[in-house]
C-alpha cells in the first residue's frame, strides 16, 4: 500500500530524513517514535508533499506518489492530520467537517460518534475551541475525506490527561478499523491506543541524531 525506499529529504538544501525505508499494508498501523528533532513530522509532511525529496522513491498503491500534486493527494486516499491542525478558524465545527466531505463511509454522524464532543460543539467557531476540541476537529475532518491512510503527527501532544485519553480511546478505535490503515507519530513508545506487536515495529527511529 505505502512502501518508502531510500529516502532522502528535508528543506531546501537541508537533509532532515536520510535513507529512510518504510512499507505499510493495507489495514496496517504501526507508529514511528523517537524524540524531537530526528524527522517524524518531516517523514509525514514528505508523504504529503510538503518537502523537497533529494533521493528515494514512495510508492502509494502501487503508483508512484512523487509524480502526484501536493493538493491532489487528499484525493487519492491520504488524510493528514498536522501538529499545527490547521482548522478553518472563522468556520462553525460542522462547516469545517463538512467542507471537505468526500463519499465513503465516515459520515458527519460517524465523526460526531467517534468524538461526542463535536456534536455538542457542532454550532461554535474554529477558534472558540479548546485545544483538545481542535484536535478532535483535525482528526474529524481527516476523515471525513474518507482516506485510506491517516497520518497523524504527535496527536496527543501538550493535551490535559482527560482529553488524551479521549484521543487514545479515538486512536485505538481507529487503529482496529481493518479498513483503514494509521501511521502515527509520537514521542513515546507507551500509546496505549497500539499494541505490543505495533510498537515493537516502530522502534527504529529512537537511536537517530536530531537534524539541525
Amino acid at each position: 500500500m505505502l512502501r518508502i525506499a531510500g529516502l532522502s529529504a528535508g528543506y531546501g538544501a537541508s537533509l532532515v530524513l536520510e535513507d529512510v525505508d518504510l512499507a505499510l499494508s493495507k489495514g496496517e498501523s504501526i507508529a514511528v517514535l523517537g524524540r524531537n528533532g530526528v524527522g517524524k513530522t518531516t517523514l509525514l509532511a514528505t508523504i504529503m508533499g510538503q518537502t523537497r525529496v533529494h533521493a528515494g522513491r514512495i510508492s502509494w498503491q502501487g503508483s508512484d506518489l512523487l509524480k502526484v500534486h501536493p493538493a491532489s493527494r487528499a484525493h487519492v486516499g491520504l488524510g493528514w492530520v498536522p501538529q499545527e491542525r490547521w482548522i478553518f478558524p472563522s468556520l462553525s465545527v460542522r462547516e469545517n467537517l463538512t467542507v471537505v466531505a468526500r463519499a465513503g463511509p465516515w459520515t458527519l454522524e460517524r465523526v460526531e460518534s467517534l468524538f461526542p464532543r463535536l456534536r455538542e460543539r457542532r454550532r461554535h467557531a474554529g477558534d472558540h475551541l479548546s485545544g483538545g476540541e481542535q484536535q478532535m476537529l483535525a482528526i474529524g475532518r481527516a476523515l471525513m475525506l474518507n482516506p485510506d491512510l491517516l497520518l497523524l503527527d504527535e496527536p496527543m501532544e501538550g493535551l490535559a490527561p482527560v482529553v488524551v485519553a479521549e484521543i487514545h480511546r479515538a486512536i485505538k478505535s481507529l487503529v482496529e478499523d481493518a479498513s483503514l490503515s494509521v501511521l502515527l507519530v509520537e514521542q513515546k513508545s507507551e500509546s496505549r491506543a497500539l499494541d505490543r506487536q505495533q510498537r515493537d515495529r516502530a522502534r527504529s527511529w529512537k537511536n537517530r541524531a536530531p537534524h539541525g
